[in-house]
């Protein structure tokens, strides 16, 4: 969908809603829509906020929302097209709702704002046991319960193999799916969230590294007169983010301690920036003696991952002068920032504004470097 110039063209919002199969809204429902806010950030969950014109003799008022059709745990989906090309923004839970009485005609508003499908794997807490399985399986075994929402699992392998032994040691789960997978997640330097799409009512559930290589979006451009596209871009470089984690395992037949050897985080992070930045502080990670000896050198190699991204870049862009949807938890270049921040980004975050006739994206990036590592940037 990246590909697809928006140009200037006009920006239709539909709206899906339902208690688990969810069906085009009522038109007076869509008529009513005064905006629509959504957030989509690497690692966490995502989140809308939705506001209605609250007409005193309305079917909402009437009607819908005595009956339950805004109440929580209802599923929402948010499909935007531009040009006659949709893309579903979000698919999700209500969970709260606001009315917002006025004595001024017109003025009264219902806001419901919800969370991911994500949200349905964090109600229950469960005790589990998942013996003679590597984390990928295990996660694959959860995400398998909620096929009912259209959900698919895109889970990778770990990138440091933990062959289980069931003679040793049988994992257990006892938390909700979502803390059990994310806990898995952090564990192994991966990250876990639901990509909507591309169809309403189907959501991809990604298990794996942050999408760090491959083709990059159309790039964000500042200071270059009529080629603009952002107006203004910040960025900060934070010389205390990146850290030097160590680690040490206990060999248990010999009962020696062994520091373990930093290693490379290309496998997770493959680098962005030209010149990589220097970690100021050491920290060392408690619990590893007692691991496995390739379950601690996964923790220390996602430890050392995480804390990379130490430059941060912030703004905001009009998608119809953009020319195209910006993308959360992709590639993208920078140009006209000069030569120590332009280059490639990890988008971390994205959150569109959607007013009427009016598309706006506030976005957050991340890299671990300053200086591009190429000359060229994707125009």
């Amino acid at each position: 969908m990246a590909e697809l110039p928006v140009g200037r063209g006009p920006v239709h919002i539909t709206l899906h809603m339902g208690p688990k199969l969810a069906k085009p809204v009522p038109a007076e429902v869509a008529e009513a829509l005064l905006s629509a806010q959504i957030t989509a950030t690497a690692g966490e969950r995502s989140g809308f906020q939705l506001a209605f014109d609250l007409t005193k003799n309305g079917l909402i008022s009437r009607t819908l929302l005595p009956e339950g059709f805004f109440d929580p745990k209802t599923r929402l989906i948010v499909t935007v097209t531009v040009r006659g090309t949709p893309e579903v923004l979000f698919d999700g839970l209500v969970v709260r709702q606001e009315v917002g009485a006025s004595n001024q005609p017109g003025h009264s508003t219902l806001t419901v704002t919800g969370e991911d499908l994500s949200l349905l794997m964090d109600l229950e807490e469960r005790t589990d046991r998942y013996p003679n399985l590597p984390p990928s399986q295990r996660v694959l075994a959860i995400l398998r319960r909620y096929s009912d929402y259209g959900i698919r699992p895109d889970v990778y392998t770990e990138k440091v193999s933990q062959p289980p032994h069931q003679d040793l040691r049988v994992h257990y789960q006892t938390s909700t799916d979502l803390q059990y997978i994310n806990e898995l997640a952090r564990a192994n330097g991966y990250t876990f969230y639901l990509e909507p799409g591309p169809n309403p009512g189907q959501s991809s559930a990604r298990w794996g590294p942050e999408v760090r290589l491959g083709i990059r979006q159309h790039a964000l451009n500042v200071n270059m007169d009529a080629n603009s596209t952002v107006d203004q871009l910040t960025f900060a470089y934070d010389g205390t983010a990146r850290e030097e984690p160590q680690a040490r395992w206990q060999d248990p037949g010999t009962r020696q301690s062994t520091l373990l050897p930093q290693p490379p985080i290309s496998p997770l992070r493959p680098p962005l920036g030209k010149r990589p930045t220097p970690a100021l502080k050491r920290r060392t990670l408690s619990g590893t003696a007692k691991h496995q000896r390739e379950q601690a050198e996964a923790e220390l190699l996602a430890r050392a991952a995480v804390s990379a991204d130490v430059v941060s870049g912030s703004g905001s862009l009009d998608v119809n002068r953009h020319g195209y949807i910006l993308q959360p938890r992709q590639l993208v270049g920078v140009r006209g920032s000069g030569r120590t921040y332009d280059g490639d980004y990890f988008v971390k975050s994205v959150t569109h504004i959607l007013r009427q006739g009016s598309f706006q994206q506030n976005f957050t990036l991340s890299r671990e470097g300053l200086e591009a590592r190429s000359a060229y940037v994707r125009p």
